[in-house]
């Protein structure tokens, strides 16, 4: 029984969580135009307001104009704000208060098989946030073209990695009132610690040593040299921290779900 329960709790598969993600497409392109407004906003309002005002009195950031090192640090945090509001609230939503994991249950999908679909698609909303955010910034002459079909696999691998992480947030919350302290203890400083609106450099060591072992960090130092013009350092060691919180919080979130609803 406890084998059977392990097995649940992990894909059956490699191409059944198409199935969860068509499913929640098909939900959303029905609010799409409203869903990318929204998803936007956030770091569209930091890139524009925080850019053309401190911009002129910053002037310039590592060799490049304020608001040019700041929409390279907005697109990586559009992927992290899609990819965690979509997890935190509509996979929640859909988990507790819906029922749609329990019908899902009742066909041939594992649990495994539904958290594997809900990171891809909230990675799919990151990457169209990252997506449109990079194009913006390419238009407008903040970033050179040629870095766009490098950052957007990032994007993508950075939606997921933030999808996963809270996904171990709704495996364990109650409730959504629970959600405001992931945001405000975790999010938000991360915001603000990472080099997504100053550099790190900046901050006291102590600081700077723990911004690398953030992903959004790490997803910044990735997307914001290419963008730049620049080769970017450290590659590899940098995507393998992005595939470590995308992966090993999968896995902690899948086990987590077989204890809460598979009791």
């Amino acid at each position: 029984m406890m084998r059977e329960g392990l097995a649940a709790a992990l894909p059956a598969n490699a191409w059944n969580w198409i199935a969860v993600w068509r499913r929640n497409y098909l939900a959303w392109k029905k609010v799409a135009f409203a869903s990318l407004l929204g998803t936007l906003a956030d770091p569209m309002i930091y890139l524009f307001g925080l850019g053309t005002g401190l911009g002129l009195m910053v002037g310039r950031v590592e060799g490049a104009s304020y608001i040019a090192f700041l929409a390279a640090g907005m697109v990586a945090t559009g992927a992290m704000t899609a990819s965690t509001f979509e997890t935190i609230y509509a996979v929640f939503s859909r988990m507790r208060d819906l029922g749609t994991w329990e019908a899902i249950l009742h066909t041939q999908l594992t649990l495994g098989d539904i958290v594997l679909g809900e990171l891809a698609w909230a990675a799919t909303k990151a990457f169209l946030a990252g997506t449109a955010i990079t194009i913006v910034a390419a238009t407008l002459g903040y970033a050179a073209w040629t870095s766009v079909p490098y950052v957007l696999p990032v994007v993508a691998l950075t939606g997921f990695a933030f999808a996963s992480l809270a996904m171990v947030v709704i495996a364990l919350a109650p409730s959504y009132h629970y959600f405001i302290f992931y945001q405000t203890l975790v999010i938000t400083p991360m915001l603000f610690l990472s080099g997504a609106v100053f550099p790190v450099g900046q901050l006291p060591g102590a600081f700077q040593r723990l911004a690398a072992f953030s992903p959004l960090a790490n997803s910044i130092d990735l997307i914001r040299p290419v963008m730049l013009g620049h080769a970017a350092d450290n590659v590899g060691l940098h995507i393998g921290a992005l595939c470590m919180y995308a992966v090993l919080p999968f896995f902690l979130s899948a086990a987590l779900f077989r204890r809460r609803l598979m009791r």
